[in-house]
C-alpha cells in the first residue's frame, strides 16, 4: 500500500519508519527544505516518559491567574479575541478536575511507556547517534509546597509501576554533581531513572536518512500542503502548491498546522499551537554542567545535556502562530540556567529559538482513525512529541496495516471528542 505522510517532524518520520518497515511504500511531504525544521528542531531534548502529565490539573486555574502577574512565569497569554484560543482555554479548564486528570494521565503514560520501548528498539536496530543519554530525569523542588504537591504524581507513578525516588538535597547532588555549586537552593528532587535525553533534530534527520537508504522512503521537501480532497467516504488526494498528490492512505502529522488542513474536509481538530522557547549554549565547564535533564519545577524549565551543548527549554505561551523571539522570554531561560548551573555554559554564545507545540485540551495526542476510511491522525502531542514519537509511530503503523495494536488504544483517537 502507498502511504502519504504529511509532515516530516519527529512524528511524521517515526510514522514513516514503522510504515516502511511493515512493507508499505511511503512518501513524506513537507514544506520545509528538510526534516525536523519546525517544532522538532529546538525542543528541550528530554524524552520524559515518567514525567508525562496533563497540563489540565486540579489547581492549575488558580496557579495560572498568579503566573500571569509574574515576570518569570511558566505560562504567558497574549491578549487576544481569537475564538480558537478561547475554545482551547475553556476545554482545558474542563480537564482540570481530579477525575479528568487521572484519565488523561493514564492515557499519556500508556503511550509514553510504549514509546520508551520503541525508542530503545530503534536505537538498537538502526545504530543512529543523536547524542542520546539514558541517565534519567531529576525534577527539582525549591520549597516544601512543591514536595507535597509531588506526592500525587508519585502515587500515579507507583500505580503504573514506574521507577522513581524522592531525593534529599544531598542525594540530588549524587545524581547531578554540579548542583553542589548551588547549595541550599533546592529542598528535594524527584528522580526518574528510566527517562532519557537526546537531540530530537539529530534523531529525526538521521532516522529520515536511514528510512530513505534502508527502505526507499521518498521525501519530498519544499512542498506545502494546502488541503485534502474527499472522494465519498475516502480521501482522494492532497492539494499542494506543486500540484495534486495521491496515495492509498494518508497520515496527517503536521503538528499545529494539522487543524488547518483537516478543515478542508470538515474535520475539526481540537489542537491549539502553544509556543515554547529554548536556548542552546556550548558547555564551558564539564564539572559545572548537567549530566542529563534537570527540571526546575518552579519555572517549568528543563535543562538538558547533549555532548558539548546544553539545551534550556521552557515557557508555554498562547500567542496563536506567532514565532517571534521576545527578549523577556530569553531572560527567563537565562535566569534559570544561570541560577542552577551558573558555570556550565556560555550564555553569550547561546542561540535562541521558538516553536509551536500542537496541544490538545486534555494533553493526550490524537492517534488513529478519522471519519474517512483512509485518513489517519498522528498529531496533537503538545510538549511531548519527542517523548511519545516512537510509540505513536509504531501504533499508527499497526492501525494503518490492520494489525492488532501493541497497546490499548482506548481514548487515543478523535472519537473521544466526537463523543463529548
Amino acid at each position: 500500500m502507498h502511504v502519504l505522510v504529511l509532515g516530516s517532524g519527529v512524528i511524521g518520520v517515526t510514522s514513516a519508519y514503522y510504515l516502511a518497515r511493515e512493507g508499505h511504500q511511503v512518501t513524506v511531504v513537507d514544506r520545509q527544505p528538510g526534516p525536523a525544521l519546525e517544532t522538532s528542531f529546538g525542543n528541550a531534548g528530554q524524552a520524559s516518559f515518567a514525567m508525562s502529565s496533563p497540563w489540565g490539573a486540579p489547581g492549575i486555574p488558580a496557579k495560572a491567574a498568579k503566573w500571569l502577574l509574574q515576570r518569570h512565569a511558566p505560562l504567558k497569554i497574549q491578549p487576544s479575541l481569537d475564538p480558537a484560543m478561547l475554545r482551547f482555554m475553556i476545554r482545558m479548564y474542563a480537564n482540570c478536575t481530579p477525575e479528568r486528570y487521572a484519565i488523561n494521565k493514564e492515557r499519556m503514560l500508556r503511550v509514553a511507556e510504549h514509546s520508551r520501548a520503541c525508542l530503545d528498539e530503534i536505537r538498537d536496530a538502526t545504530g543512529i547517534d543523536y547524542e542520546g543519554r539514558q541517565r534519567g530525569l531529576l525534577q527539582l523542588f525549591r520549597d516544601d509546597a512543591q514536595v507535597e504537591a509531588a506526592a500525587k504524581d508519585m502515587k500515579v507513578l507507583e500505580e503504573c509501576g514506574l521507577r522513581h525516588r524522592l531525593l534529599t538535597e544531598a542525594q540530588c547532588v549524587e545524581v547531578e554533581p554540579a548542583l553542589a555549586r548551588v547549595p541550599g537552593k533546592f529542598r528535594a528532587g524527584l528522580h526518574m531513572p528510566d527517562d532519557q535525553t537526546g537531540d530530537c533534530y539529530l534523531f529525526t534527520t538521521r532516522l529520515a536518512e536511514y528510512c530513505a537508504e534502508r527502505y526507499g522512503v521518498e521525501f519530498r521537501f519544499g512542498v506545502a500542503v494546502r488541503g485534502l480532497e474527499r472522494d465519498g467516504d475516502r480521501i482522494g488526494g492532497v492539494v499542494t502548491d506543486q500540484g495534486r498528490l495521491s496515495a492509498d492512505a494518508y497520515v496527517l502529522a503536521l503538528g499545529s498546522y494539522s487543524p488547518l488542513v483537516a478543515e478542508s474536509v470538515d474535520i475539526q481538530l481540537p489542537i491549539y499551537p502553544v509556543k515554547g522557547y529554548s536556548l542552546t549554549l556550548p558547555v564551558t565547564d564539564e564539572q559545572g554542567a548537567p549530566q542529563s535533564t534537570v527540571m526546575d519545577e518552579r519555572y517549568k524549565v528543563a535543562i538538558t545535556r547533549f555532548n558539548d551543548r546544553i539545551r534550556v527549554g521552557g515557557t508555554a505561551e498562547l500567542a496563536s502562530f506567532d514565532l517571534g523571539l521576545p527578549a523577556k522570554r530569553r531572560q527567563t531561560l537565562e535566569m534559570v540556567v544561570g541560577d542552577v548551573f551558573p558555570s556550565g555554559g556560555d550564555l553569550e554564545r547561546a542561540t535562541f529559538w521558538s516553536g509551536l507545540r500542537p496541544m490538545t485540551p486534555d494533553s493526550t495526542p490524537l492517534i488513529g482513525a478519522t471519519p474517512y476510511a483512509n485518513l489517519w491522525l498522528n498529531t496533537g502531542h503538545g510538549t511531548l512529541g519527542w517523548t511519545m514519537s516512537c510509540g505513536s509511530g509504531h501504533l499508527l503503523a499497526e492501525l494503518v496495516g490492520g494489525r492488532t495494536p501493541s497497546i490499548d488504544t482506548a481514548g487515543l483517537d478523535l472519537s473521544r471528542y466526537r463523543a463529548a
